[in-house]
Parts: structure tokens; C-alpha cells; sequence
């Protein structure tokens, strides 16, 4: 009880601080991060969680479902068929580069094998669009540069997946049977693309027949209730939850554009929420012993995975695209290390590798300096894009907002007129 009132506390002053977060530096993800840091057993000692506590897998499994689900339902395919060349570049090129790139640092700085090099390198390969929000949600930031780093982000959780493992393999215990552990990925994969794709298509077929359907006020559960039975079937089959998750939120938006429609404030409100939860989970482990772990090499890794690497490798794979120069450094600099590298890492923690202590607290700490250095840079880079409204809040001194027009009324009928029909369309 005492987590859940930390959190409840947390996210209190997150809300009341969000409207001057939005305009400023300041973050509320590094505010969630911050607080688990100061209640854990490092400083106040108000919850005692460690790196093999369930609740810790747990949160950080759920808030990149979440995330990766509503970050699918943003998903264009006219948009990606006509642009999919520079998510590709991103994925095919950049992603292999930056693996490549810190296996290399890690070995030189840190000391580590070569094996469980890489293995860092391809725990911190995936990228989160979460800690860059004021740009990849802004309408004014170009569709292009906010497709890239959507699409980057949501596919290269699910790419760098068999990688880890398969590298776990490798260095664990279980070397010897890794034409097994091969076989059983692809499986995964495979059945977590299945799943992704045929719910969403079965749950759309459902809602137009003529006896089936859902009233207004409970539509937006609709897609709820998809997520969870996915979520809950791909645990129980062990298919990939991660890829499931963001190839059924963008089947379910191409089928059924009104279910995104209904559930979209809830569905951010859910995020939200879960990632929240992950974070304050995710900073209670960063106590000052996991820090003073860490050699001087350590630190020198983690500064370079963050501007350098990712900048440099992203920056590669797009020579050549049509992106505007500003475009191409400000989707180079925002590689955010999130939840689903906390979630491999704590694979490779929990995998009895003989490096596996060391790796973990380089994982972590990168993660953790990554979301300083992201979220508190994506507000001032968003106002390059002349994002000015972005709390949604009226600045001090500005007019008051004029009432709803007749037209205004009328739209909003029409949204409410098509709604009410959503079961029959």
C-alpha cells in the first residue's frame, strides 16, 4: 500500500506540474523517475524494491504494451506506403549501426566480452517515443519526421527482441542449445504478428453484426477489451506481446477508424498512467550503490551511447532521404532508451550470464540518463517547429477563448451522430 500512495502522491504533483512541463524543461517523466529514486531504500527507504522483484517485470512489461498499442493506432498505412523508405533506412540500417556501435564502446570502455557487448548494444538498440512526446504528438512537427520516429520506435522493440535472446543464449548456460532457443523466437514472433493482425480483424467483424454492437458511452472499451485479451493470450502462448501489441493497435485503427477515434483518450490516459507506474518502479532501483557500480568507463559509454551513437549512426542511414537537415538531427537526437530496454535488461540480470550484474548496470544507468537528457530536451526542440500551444493551456495574458460557434455545435453533433452508429457501420 505504501508504492501505491507514493504513486498516488507522484502523480498529484505530476498533474498540478504537467501545464509547466509542457512549456518548459521540466518533465514529468523525469519527475516519476525522481520520485521512485527518492522513496526507495537509497534515500527515504519508504518502498524496498530490487532488480528481481515481480512488480518490476511486471510494470515495465505492461507500460510498453500500452504504449506500443496506442502508438500502433497512429499508424498510416497510405501515409507508410508512401514513405516507408526512411523508417526502413532507420530499422535496416541505423539499428544495426547503432548495435554495432556500442558493442564496440562497451567492450574498450567497460571491459566486457564481446558476446554480452553486443548483448548491450542490442538491449539498448530500441528507441521510445514517449520521452520525446512534444514532438512525435505535435501536428505542427512534419509528418514525415513524427512517422519516422513513431514507426522506428513501435518495429524495433519487436526486431531487437530475437537478438537479445539469442545472444542470452549464447552467453548463458544454455549455449549449447541455440538451434532450439532459434526456432522458439521465430515462433514467437510469428504468433505474436498472428494474433496482432487476426483479433482486431475478428473483433471489427463482431461489431457489424446486426445483433451485436456497443452503446455509445461503452465503445471506447471496445479496443480496451482487445488489448486485454491479447495481451492475456500472448502470455499464455508465449508469443510476442511486444509486436502483437503495436500490429493490432494499427489493424484496429485501418479497420475501424471510429474505434480509434472513441478510444483514443482513453487509451493515452491508460499509457500514461502505465508508464508512469513504470518509471516510479523503474527509479526506485536507482539507488547511489548502483551507481557508484558503474567504472569511469561505464559513465564514458553511457555519454557516448547517447550523443554520439544513436546521432551518428541514424544520421548515416538517412544520408541521401529528403528530410530537411533540421529534420534528420532532430530524429538522430531523439533515441530515447525506454521500456523496452528496461524490460531486456532485466532479461539479461535475471538470465545468470557471467557478466550479467555489470551489463544491467550499464543498461540502467543509460536508461535513466536517457530520459534526463530526452524529455527534457523535446520541448525546446519542439519550438523549432513553431509549436507554440503546448500545454493546451492559455498563456497569461492572452484572450479568452471565444464560446462554440453554431458550426461548432453542428461538427459536434455530427461526431456524436456518427458515433451512435459505430455498431452498424
Amino acid at each position: 500500500m505504501v508504492l501505491v500512495a507514493v504513486f498516488g502522491v507522484a502523480l498529484l504533483i505530476a498533474v498540478l506540474l504537467s501545464g509547466l512541463a509542457a512549456r518548459t524543461v521540466l518533465s514529468t517523466s523525469l519527475l516519476f523517475l525522481v520520485g521512485g529514486a527518492l522513496v526507495s531504500d537509497g534515500f527515504l527507504g519508504l518502498i524496498h524494491i530490487t532488480a528481481d522483484s515481480p512488480i518490476v517485470a511486471v510494470t515495465a512489461d505492461l507500460a510498453l504494451f500500452a504504449v506500443l498499442f496506442t502508438d500502433g493506432m497512429h499508424v498510416s498505412f497510405p501515409k507508410l506506403r508512401e514513405n516507408w523508405k526512411n523508417p526502413a533506412r532507420a530499422l535496416g540500417l541505423g539499428m544495426p549501426l547503432a548495435m554495432v556501435g556500442m558493442a564496440l564502446i562497451t567492450h574498450y570502455l567497460v571491459g566486457l566480452d564481446w558476446t554480452t557487448s553486443f548483448l548491450v548494444g542490442a538491449v539498448l538498440a530500441p528507441t521510445d517515443p514517449v520521452f520525446a512526446s512534444a514532438i512525435v504528438g505535435r501536428k505542427e512537427v512534419p509528418a514525415k519526421l513524427r512517422q519516422l520516429l513513431n514507426v522506428e520506435s513501435g518495429i524495433n522493440d519487436g526486431l531487437a527482441l530475437p537478438v537479445v535472446l539469442i545472444l542470452i543464449a549464447v552467453a548463458g548456460p544454455t549455449s549449447g542449445q541455440l538451434p532450439a532457443s532459434t526456432a522458439r523466437i521465430g515462433l514467437e514472433l510469428g504468433l505474436g504478428l498472428l494474433f496482432g493482425i487476426v483479433l482486431p480483424l475478428a473483433v471489427a467483424g463482431l461489431v457489424r453484426l446486426r445483433l451485436l454492437g456497443a452503446e455509445p458511452k461503452l465503445q471506447p472499451l471496445l479496443p480496451l477489451a482487445t488489448g486485454i485479451i491479447l495481451y492475456g493470450l500472448c502470455h499464455l502462448t508465449h508469443a510476442n506481446p511486444y509486436l502483437a501489441a503495436f500490429s493490432a493497435g494499427a489493424v484496429l485503427a485501418r479497420v475501424s477508424p471510429e474505434a480509434k477515434t472513441v478510444f483514443e483518450p482513453l487509451g493515452e490516459a491508460l499509457a500514461e498512467l502505465a508508464k508512469f507506474a513504470a518509471l516510479l518502479v523503474f527509479g526506485a532501483l536507482l539507488t547511489p550503490q548502483l551507481f557508484g557500480d558503474l567504472s569511469l568507463g561505464g559513465y564514458a559509454a553511457v555519454i557516448l551511447a547517447i550523443v554520439l551513437i544513436r546521432p551518428a549512426s541514424l544520421l548515416l542511414s538517412l544520408l541521401g532521404t529528403r528530410l530537411e537537415r533540421r529534420e534528420r538531427l532532430v530524429a538522430a537526437w531523439f533515441g530515447p532508451k525506454g521500456f523496452a530496454s528496461v524490460v531486456y535488461g532485466l532479461l539479461v540480470l535475471q538470465a545468470g550470464i557471467p557478466q550479467g550484474e555489470e551489463a544491467y548496470t550499464l543498461i540502467a544507468i543509460c536508461i535513466a540518463f536517457s530520459i534526463i537528457a530526452h524529455s527534457s530536451t523535446d520541448v525546446p526542440i519542439a519550438r523549432l517547429f513553431h509549436v507554440d500551444d503546448l500545454a493546451g493551456i492559455r498563456a497569461a495574458g492572452s484572450p479568452e477563448p471565444s464560446h462554440p460557434t453554431v458550426a461548432d455545435d453542428r461538427k459536434g453533433n455530427r461526431q456524436s451522430s456518427q458515433l451512435a452508429g459505430f455498431r452498424n457501420r
